[in-house]
């Protein structure tokens, strides 16, 4: 037998993953995702400062010429006392439908989808992630993503602006938007004054197709989202940072870098502009169960591509989850027993180190049920799961 297989079978059918860190040089890290104050320039000045934390991610980062070979994808500890860990990505690949079950492998061949855990000081820019078919030109995967704000992660600061914007106002022309990518390498384009913005409210969330504009808010956001990162960034202004011209054209074709009607074109615009924009894509939590030990909500679900709950445990409390697909899950508050292994929310981690707040869980052990015990007195253990789209149990409709 493997090492990856006994691995998975000394879990019980979970593996325990790694903090995986992503930095990027543009915006300024919220500094909220309990990494060491003195480690937010792990990966050097030149890369920026750490604002993202990816979770049961096989992906590798789009993050310009120094990206690391494996910068983004998650890695298993194998062993606790040596430390020594691997590639989840290696344990996809040789387990397949053994970790993932049958109907990912026959669809997909992979793990399809991640997380991310991301924490910005100011706002993101206006900006769109490609359709499946788009990305394919690049050789890439689109990227729809659905958002989810904990209130564990946001209790003590909001950002600079706790606002999110979505697509255009109806009113707004084509002609409107092509003068902004015009604008773009001569004047603030100030592109967010077409748009839409909507107040965070913790505890919620939205569902973000792919080609729909949007300019997340300050907030850390849980990101379910397909296992792709491409971005075109259409405001080259935000809060003062000048985004540089390659991040309007990196995710366009060679032959469509300088076309500015096919960068247009990357824009849905029939989504970007519905009226009812709010109506079809927020996310108030759905509740699945409760129990006197436990409930589950759905906070991610309506849509064909990622899916996401939160479960809470009650103080002293012990719980089945039983799922019906393979899902990624982290600790958000408390500690206590995830199944085999002891689990725990960090106060403070230093890059590198083994947390005991991410796993990933097969879907035979999903299915037959993973037993959560809060080892707190006083305060509720909090979960949130991912999904891929093949989970039975997803609302279908809002």
């Amino acid at each position: 037998m493997s090492n990856v297989r006994n691995v998975l079978e000394h879990g019980e059918g979970i593996l325990h993953l790694m903090p995986s860190w992503v930095p990027r040089s543009f915006n300024e890290p919220g500094r909220r995702l309990r990494l060491h104050p003195d480690d937010y320039y792990a990966l050097g000045m030149d890369r920026g400062g750490i604002c993202e934390r990816w979770l049961g991610s096989l992906a590798r980062a789009l993050n310009g010429p120094k990206t690391g070979e494996t910068e983004g994808m998650s890695f298993v500890l194998e062993d606790s006392a040596t430390r020594s860990v691997r590639l989840f990505k290696d344990y996809v690949d040789e387990l397949g439908s053994d970790l993932i079950g049958d109907a990912l492998m026959s669809k997909y061949g992979t793990w399809p989808t991640f997380a991310k855990l991301y924490d910005y000081d100011k706002p993101l820019f206006h900006h769109l992630h490609l359709t499946e078919e788009k990305a394919a030109r690049i050789g890439m995967h689109g990227k729809p993503e659905a958002y989810y704000f904990p209130p564990q992660y946001n209790c003590s600061y909001l950002g600079r602006f706790p606002l999110t914007y979505f697509g255009f106002d109806p009113s707004t022309t084509k002609q409107e938007v092509m003068e902004c990518l015009e604008n773009y390498d001569t004047k603030d384009n100030r592109i967010t004054e077409l748009s839409r913005a909507y107040r965070i409210q913790l505890g919620t969330g939205w569902y973000t197709p792919a080609g729909v504009i949007h300019a997340p808010a300050s907030v850390v956001t849980f990101e379910p989202q397909w296992n792709s990162d491409v971005n075109t960034i259409m405001e080259n202004v935000t809060m003062g940072e000048v985004n540089p011209h390659n991040l309007l054209t990196d995710c366009a074709p060679e032959e469509e870098k300088e076309d500015l009607d096919a960068i247009f074109n990357q824009i849905d615009w029939e989504e970007s502009t519905r009226p009812d924009y709010k109506e079809t894509y927020f996310r108030a939590p759905r509740l699945k169960c409760e129990t006197p030990a436990a409930s589950e909500k759905w906070i991610a679900y309506a849509n064909d591509w990622v899916a996401a709950k939160e479960v809470t445990v009650l103080p002293g409390q012990s719980y089945t989850l039983t799922d019906q697909a393979c899902y990624c899950a982290v600790i958000v508050q408390g500690h206590g027993a995830f199944g085999v292994f002891e689990c725990e929310t960090p106060e403070l981690i230093r890059y590198g180190d083994v947390t005991g707040d991410e796993y990933f869980i097969s879907e035979a052990a999903a299915k037959k049920g993973v037993k959560i015990v809060n080892k707190s007195s006083y305060q509720p253990l909090v979960i949130l799961q991912n999904f891929s789209n093949n989970n039975p149990e997803v609302p279908s409709a809002v």
